[in-house]
Formats: C-alpha cells, sequence, structure tokens
C-alpha cells in the first residue's frame, strides 16, 4: 500500500481551522459535498465558527479559479490534491447496513468508504473533530483520527502549572528570608524554569522549611511573594496558588496573567478584586489602569446574542449573571456597583462586544476562556492597547463549546505560548476553596 494517504476531513474539522487542509502535506483531501452543505450553514454565524465557515468557503472558490473542483485542484507546493466528492460518487457503493443515509455524519462516512473502495491501494483517513464519529468509522473498517493541529499539548496532565519544588540546603533557605538576594544556577536546577514561574524552595533535610518565590531568569535574584492580599477587597489568599495569582495580577509588568482552575478555586474572584483594587482601590499607588472590564463568551447556544429576544441587557444577563455575582459579593452594596457602572469604571460585556474595540488603560478580565478557540483569543489579545492588561481564566475540565477541546481550546493556547515570555504568568489552582461540597463535586460529578 502506498504511504500516501487519502484524507476525508469533516465538517468539525473546517469549523475549527478553515485552513486545515494546508496541514496534510502531499496526501490528497477529498470533501464530500454534505460537508459543503453543513459548512454552508454556519456562514452567517457571527462567532469563530462562522468565520471559519467563511474563509473555507473562499479557500475553495480561489482552489476552484486553477481548475475542477470535482477533478482534483492541486492545494499549492509541495502538498496533495483537493477533490469534491458528489453524492454520484455513492451509487454502486454498499451502504453499511449500520449508517442511516438521512444522517449528515454518515453520508460522509459512506463517501469515505466509497473512496477506500475506488482507492485501494491508498489508505483512506477519515479526520474528525467529534468522538463518536471516530468510533463509528473504526467500527465499520475505516481509519479514524482526530484533527491535533491545533493542539497545543497532548493531554490535560501537560499543561503548564505555573509552580515547581526545588530541593535546596537549608541555609539557602534561612538566607533568603533574611532579605539577602537569592540566585539558582541554570545547572542546579531539576527542571527548565519560565520567566514568573513559582519555585518553591524546600529544604534538602528538613521538608516542613520551605520558602515561596518567582522566578525571573538564573541571571537575577528570586523575587519575593509581595502580594497575598487584595486589602480593599477583604481578599486574604487562603492557599499558595491564590497567593501566586495575587502576586500576579497585582504586578503591572505582568501584562497577561492566565488562570486555571475548577468551579470554587477563587480564579475568577482574584482577578476581580485585583482590578477593583488597581482602579477604584483606596491607595493612590494602586490605581494602574482607568476602568475595569469584565467579559465572558456566550455559550453553550453557540450564537451570537443578537439572535435572541430582548434588549441588550437581557439577552447577556443569563451568561454575565455569574460576573454581577462576583462583583455583588466584592461591593457588597448594589447601588454602590451600579454608580461605577454608571461612571464607566466598571464595565461587564458580551465577548462579542469588545472583539472589534481597541482596549488601552484598561484592566481586563474574560471569564470562561476556556470556551474560546485558539483564533479568537488571539483576535482579543492583538486588541490590547497600551498600559492594559488582560486576566484569563477558566476551567479546562468545563468546555460548552463543541469545537475545542480539554487540550485545544484558546485558554490553553495562550498558556502554552506565553510562558516563554516576561510579560506573561499562568497559575493552575489544585484546591477549591467555595465550599466542602463544590470542591468535592467538581472532583466526582
Amino acid at each position: 500500500m502506498s504511504e500516501k494517504k487519502n484524507y476525508v476531513l469533516d465538517t468539525s474539522v473546517y469549523l475549527t481551522e478553515a485552513s486545515s487542509i494546508f496541514k496534510f502535506g502531499n496526501n490528497d483531501i477529498f470533501v464530500p459535498l454534505k460537508v459543503l452543505e453543513e459548512v454552508d450553514k454556519h456562514k452567517k454565524r457571527q462567532d469563530s465558527v462562522g468565520s471559519n465557515a467563511r474563509y473555507f468557503i473562499r479557500i475553495l472558490d480561489d482552489l476552484r479559479e486553477r481548475g475542477s473542483l470535482q477533478e482534483g485542484v492541486d492545494i499549492g507546493p509541495d502538498l496533495g490534491t483537493l477533490r469534491v466528492m458528489s453524492y454520484a460518487c455513492l451509487k454502486g457503493v454498499i451502504f453499511p447496513p449500520d449508517l442511516d443515509i438521512r444522517i449528515p455524519d454518515h453520508i460522509i462516512i459512506a463517501t469515505a468508504k466509497a473512496i477506500q473502495a475506488t482507492h485501494s491501494e491508498i489508505k483512506t483517513v477519515v479526520v474528525s473533530r467529534d468522538i463518536n464519529m471516530r468510533v463509528i468509522c473504526d467500527s465499520i473498517g475505516i481509519a479514524a483520527e482526530d484533527y491535533v493541529s491545533e493542539k497545543a499539548v497532548r493531554t490535560s496532565e501537560e499543561i503548564y502549572n505555573g509552580f515547581t519544588t526545588q530541593p535546596v540546603d537549608e541555609q539557602l533557605i534561612d538566607r533568603y528570608y533574611n532579605g539577602e538576594e537569592i540566585q539558582i544556577p541554570r545547572d542546579e536546577a531539576d527542571e527548565l524554569w519560565y520567566p514568573n514561574q513559582y519555585i518553591m524552595m524546600v529544604s534538602n533535610s528538613n521538608e516542613k522549611k520551605s520558602a515561596l518565590s518567582r522566578f525571573q531568569n538564573h541571571d537575577e535574584p528570586l523575587k519575593r511573594v509581595i502580594h497575598k492580599s487584595i486589602p480593599d477587597w477583604n481578599i486574604a489568599a487562603r492557599n499558595k496558588e491564590q497567593a501566586f495569582a495575587i502576586d500576579l495580577l497585582m504586578d503591572p509588568a505582568v501584562k497577561i496573567v492566565t488562570l486555571v482552575g475548577r468551579a470554587g478555586s477563587g480564579k475568577t474572584l482574584c482577578a476581580i478584586a485585583a482590578g477593583l483594587q488597581q482602579t477604584i482601590g483606596l491607595r493612590q499607588q494602586d490605581n494602574h489602569y482607568s476602568r475595569v472590564i469584565i467579559s465572558r463568551p456566550v455559550q453553550p447556544v453557540g450564537k451570537d446574542i443578537g439572535f435572541l429576544p430582548g434588549t441588550m441587557e437581557e439577552k447577556m444577563l443569563p451568561w454575565l449573571s455569574p460576573i454581577q455575582d462576583n462583583l455583588k459579593f466584592l461591593m457588597g452594596d448594589r447601588a454602590n456597583l451600579e454608580m461605577y457602572i454608571e461612571k464607566g469604571k466598571i464595565e461587564v460585556e458580551a465577548l462579542t462586544y469588545i472583539r472589534g474595540r481597541s482596549i488601552a488603560n484598561a484592566y481586563m478580565v474574560i471569564d470562561e476562556a476556556q470556551n474560546l478557540t485558539k483564533h479568537e483569543v488571539k483576535t482579543i489579545i492583538t486588541r490590547i492597547g497600551e498600559g492594559t492588561k488582560i486576566v484569563l481564566t477558566g476551567d479546562v475540565e468545563q468546555i460548552d463549546n463543541a469545537y475545542v477541546s480539554e487540550t485545544s481550546n484558546g485558554l490553553v493556547h495562550a498558556v502554552e505560548k506565553f510562558k516563554e515570555h516576561r510579560l506573561s504568568g499562568h497559575v493552575t489552582f489544585r484546591k477549591g476553596e467555595r465550599s466542602d461540597l463544590a470542591t468535592l463535586a467538581s472532583k466526582v460529578l
């Protein structure tokens, strides 16, 4: 059998990454007509899915000018060909009895089966983000795989957590607590460290003796964890992860902070409280920003909120109420909160209304960022103007967007791509602080 492969990409792949056809080397791409019909249904959406649908249609239109899509068109230099498969290819094909011709996914699978029968000397592979579709393919003898090009990591366990431990001599910890500047040479570090990674130095002789620090690079002394509370809002760190997060959130030199954790870990509350402290706090030296902007993606409906009835505020309420809950908890007085909103010091908006803006001198929180694609995260961050800090928070185990996964979502992409840069910092929360029940539920349910 030839080493070359025939790939059949299903709708979910194109709606995740429209340019995916350029990621398969010199192998050939087959596009079932049913896929084109399914993509067309999404082209009017005002989110990344709609954007990918429109972009994919434009790509096909460009290829169409080079030749016949029915006969096959060269995708590009060192790449294979792309061919659109009409329903005619299904004539004479024995339709597996387990498949239903009325179901779009089954039609796509049947098309792959037809390609497999016609090109028996070349392996046919279905590529889909849909786990169930891959299972069905496997059950009827068609090779299937996930689309992995956009994944920043292979498994959720590989996601950078922003923290590590380092065994050291006990005397070094004593010197650190006595105010001495401490550096740890590269050859003494147990692993590769990244800027703004938190290092817990642990005594070689007494594991109960430790010290928390923040790494910059091996040529600079370790930084002390200065901020462990947000005084004006009565927020004090209950664990080391919250202390790390507050330290990063209160540091204006760190322009992008990513916080990952389960429900009740305090990530969103810390992020919002730090923003309020640095915008309307009582201590003038902390006021680095003109306003706090808080937003989250509209999920799980998968449509722009313009599709919904009512005023803008009424449409946004179901998705923004968790943010309002955090603000009410921090502000206490609802009238006080409304006053700051009216003054423009606090803005709570659906993400749809933020994408087109250029935002300067603001503290920005994007909650539920695990539901964003990497393209959406890039679009948001590239809109950031001078003097703005952005915080992305989310739980990679609670994803409502069908087109991203634990490892391919925009939040994880940002964590992995920014970890080598000094402008960024990351913390993964391990412990829930909302309640014992909430913590237990996030683990066992």
